[in-house]
């Protein structure tokens, strides 16, 4: 494992117990659904039961959270079926990266 591996793997190992529950649902829901906009994680969050309703305001802020620390990125845009605008497509960061 490269020294860039090994430092990935550490700060993600740092970072996860400082998630909140609802930053580690949006992350665990695109490690299993794949990459989603905000718009389909709040409908996978309202699916699971974990939130009361599919707003998509229960997912768009800790997205952008999960960004800053890098467990998710931005990679593409799509147009969204509720709102018919262009919407980010997120994805989980690479777990290799990141396995003990």
């Amino acid at each position: 494992m490269s020294i860039t591996e090994e430092n990935r793997r550490e700060s993600y190992q740092a970072i996860l117990p400082t998630l909140t529950e609802r930053q580690k649902n949006v992350l665990q829901i695109l490690q299993e659904c794949g990459d989603l906009t905000a718009q389909e994680t709040a409908d996978e969050l309202h699916r699971r039961g974990i939130t009361p309703t599919d707003e998509r305001n229960f997912a768009a802020p800790r997205l952008t959270e999960l960004a800053d620390t890098g467990l998710v990125a931005a990679v593409g845009k799509k147009i969204c079926n509720k709102t018919g605008r262009k919407v980010t497509v997120w994805t989980a960061a690479k777990e290799e990266n990141h396995d003990e």
